[in-house]
């Protein structure tokens, strides 16, 4: 009697295969959006986080889940614009609007992205000297130097690939709030819904600065950016920032997917940042963060003695990440803005102008390393800069995602429309209450 013989599955059909082969597509979906949403949570960012917890503890949690739903929409029509215009924000703005306008939307991107390249460089440098004893300059010299020759020589989509890893390490804040055993949680869950606003000029520069550092102007631009260069890597379209591309209601949907999921891990950092230092540095009576060491303490009940080397980690990882992204996004708005070939798609000896933007912009923010401000300080306000920065570029943004002449049936719907001009307006309130708080002094 023969013994009855067991064939084996295929392997292509066993769940555990299938389940990798789900993970690596939704891995790979994730494109421009997930890189826009980590490099968002760049070292001005965490340190505007850290910022918040010590000096408002969970007062001001709601933010992260609030800011969501209007960083989506307005990082959506972005995206939107670039992939199906195929060109970025500027060269659209050169396009279709005035000169002027065109001016000052570039002069607010290139002031905003060349205060944050000085104080995201500062920081890590600054950072650096944690883990080795150097001198801050030298540190300096070291990570600009590794920056540009990356800018320069390493495709950026290759680079950020491997980048995508580092950011990885934020999700230590997540793990670190669980560690620590407070019992906080019914406060958390009504701060994280629950608005809470107070009229002093302290909390108004802190919304102004977590706004900015959130929603953001070098992410408007970078994105579009990059889904036009996604056109031409895919193929939508034979010359980058020529003809109309041809875009299917899938890649809208895909973008979209992207777009969700690189602001929704975005604000999960924020939130758990803001939490962690919250029940850690505010508990114990430290209600400023001014040092790399002041900001990597709140993970010390997560990494005991490796502390200091995860949050490193962190602030160089999306540091390198951040900084190309900061000098990318100005290069592209002035190159496109004057009609010079640009695209980190093209070599050095392509783009030559498009480069040498791109190593002026990290050139002059190292320069504000040498003002006198704290690098973590400065880091703090590039954010609040940002927030007084973003409301007119959010403004032009909306007029074209709205211009049918531009984008075709593709326009922004009524969701977007509304929930556009709702944060263009929440966040110019704010931006003129801080002004208004500085003139008047308080």
């Amino acid at each position: 009697m023969t013994a009855p013989t067991h064939t084996e599955k295929p392997m292509s059909t066993t769940p555990e295969f299938q389940l990798r082969t789900r993970v690596r597509a939704a891995w790979r979906l994730l494109g421009p959006g997930f890189v826009t949403g980590s490099s968002d949570d760049d070292p001005s960012g965490i340190q505007t986080y850290s910022q918040t917890g010590p000096q408002f503890g969970y007062s001001q949690l709601w933010l992260a889940a609030w800011a969501y739903p209007f960083m989506v929409v307005i990082q959506e029509i972005c995206g939107r614009i670039g992939m199906v215009t195929g060109r970025g924000l500027a060269a659209v703005l050169h396009e279709h609007y005035s000169r002027r306008v065109l001016f000052v939307a570039v002069s607010l991107l290139m002031i905003a992205n060349t205060i944050n390249v000085g104080a995201d460089l500062g920081a890590m440098a600054a950072t650096g000297q944690m883990l080795v004893h150097i001198p801050f300059l030298c540190w300096l010299a070291v990570i600009v130097g590794i920056s540009l020759a990356l800018q320069i020589s390493v495709p950026y989509p290759a680079y950020a690939r491997f980048l995508k890893y580092t950011c990885l390490s934020l999700l230590a804040y997540v793990v670190a709030a669980f560690v620590i055993h407070h019992p906080w949680w019914p406060t958390v869950t009504l701060r994280a819904i629950i608005p809470h606003v107070e009229w002093s000029p302290d909390y108004v520069l802190n919304l102004v600065a977590v706004l900015g550092t959130t929603i953001t102007p070098y992410c408007f631009f970078w994105q579009a950016d990059q889904e036009a260069e996604e056109d031409f890597a895919r193929g939508r379209m034979k010359f980058y920032g020529k003809g109309i591309p041809e875009i299917e209601d899938r890649d809208i949907r895909d973008m979209r997917t992207d777009t969700l999921v690189g602001m929704g891990f975005s604000n999960v950092v924020q939130f758990f940042i803001v939490l962690t230092c919250a029940s850690t540095l505010h508990q114990v009576g430290i209600f400023a963060v001014d040092t790399p060491q002041q900001a990597a303490a709140s993970l010390r009940p997560l990494a005991g003695d490796f502390t200091f080397l995860l949050f490193a980690v962190g602030i160089i990882g999306v540091g390198l990440l951040a900084v190309p992204t900061l000098t990318g996004s100005a290069s592209y708005a002035l190159s496109e803005a004057m009609g010079w070939k640009a695209g980190l798609s093209y070599t050095f000896r392509e783009a030559r102008a498009f480069y040498i933007v791109i190593a002026l912009a990290t050139l002059v923010g190292v320069g504000l390393n040498f003002v006198g401000i704290p690098p973590f300080r400065m880091l703090y306000y590039a954010a609040a800069v940002n927030g007084v920065l973003a409301p007119p570029l959010m403004a032009l943004i909306m007029l074209i995602g709205r211009n049918r002449s531009i984008m075709g049936e593709h326009v922004n719907s009524r969701y977007a429309n509304i929930m556009g001009w709702a944060i263009v307006m929440i966040m110019g309130v704010c931006a003129l209450a801080l002004l208004a708080s500085l003139i008047t002094g308080g």
